[in-house]
């Protein structure tokens, strides 16, 4: 798709309209020198906003511009940056860090859950596991939540997951030989690769959950988003479940492996 051309001959006929104090331009928008510099003569703000697109459920920060330029913040000290350089990135809206900032390893530790996790789907769809399969979509939302949730700074709705709440989450995680009548169960290849995969997504989920509290834990020890943390600490749990269900054959048919 084309980028859009902004020119000072419609920057001219809407400020004679309304008089605003800033304009909403697409992400991408290109700036004629005349449309800059009408921008600058009458000290009107861009406001870039991006466009919906079909399935789109993230959205963004708008970034601030100055003089036709987009203005960026170190977050740690607020210095103002006129370029964002290559070894930072975005921390929210024109807030820049370093890449290697805790929040955005965390963010990188999220992504690789979902990729795991979907490699874990196709496996379970290959086997004709389809309850399996919608157990996992259901946690693949879950997670997704969160990084909607963490990006976006509001907080996380605790959610029902497998048809359970905390307490259920808890019980069904740690009674298993009373809820599926077998004893906890140590991880073996012999279960077949689709225990050995669900296996190895929960240990995945619990370095995820760990990078979570290193992100928001503060000096003083204090973690500041102890909702994300507790519903990693839940997805975790509602892992082992799936694993020690398939395991106890509550699933019913499937392929074994």
């Amino acid at each position: 798709m084309a980028n859009k051309l902004l020119t000072d001959v419609e920057l001219r006929a809407n400020w004679s309209l309304h008089h605003q104090e800033d304009y909403a331009v697409e992400e991408g928008t290109i700036l004629t020198p005349a449309a800059v510099d009408f921008l600058r003569e009458h000290n009107i703000r861009l406001r870039y906003v991006v466009p919906e697109r079909p399935g789109a459920s993230m959205t963004r920060t708008p970034i601030p511009v100055r003089n036709g330029k987009a203005c960026y913040v170190y977050a740690a000290t607020g210095r103002e940056l006129h370029e964002k350089p290559e070894e930072m990135t975005h921390l929210r809206g024109n807030q820049l860090v370093p890449k290697m900032h805790p929040r955005i390893a965390f963010r990188g530790k999220l992504d690789s859950l979902m990729a795991q996790l979907m490699e874990v789907e196709v496996m379970a769809a290959e086997a004709g596991e389809e309850q399996i399969l919608t157990d996992l979509e259901e946690l693949l939302s879950c997670i997704r939540q969160i990084l909607a949730a963490e990006v976006k700074d509001v907080p996380l709705k605790e959610l029902r997951l497998l048809g359970l709440d905390s307490a259920g989450i808890r019980r069904h995680s740690h009674l298993v030989k009373e809820t599926l009548g077998i004893d906890h169960p140590i991880p073996d290849y012999r279960m077949g690769r689709l225990c050995v995969a669900l296996n190895a997504l929960r240990t995945q989920v619990r370095e995820t959950e760990l990078s979570a509290v290193r992100a928001f834990t503060e000096s003083d020890g204090q973690c500041t988003r102890k909702d994300i943390v507790e519903e990693l600490n839940r997805l975790s749990s509602c892992v082992y479940i799936i694993f020690c269900r398939k395991l106890a054959g509550y699933y019913g048919g499937g392929d074994a492996t």
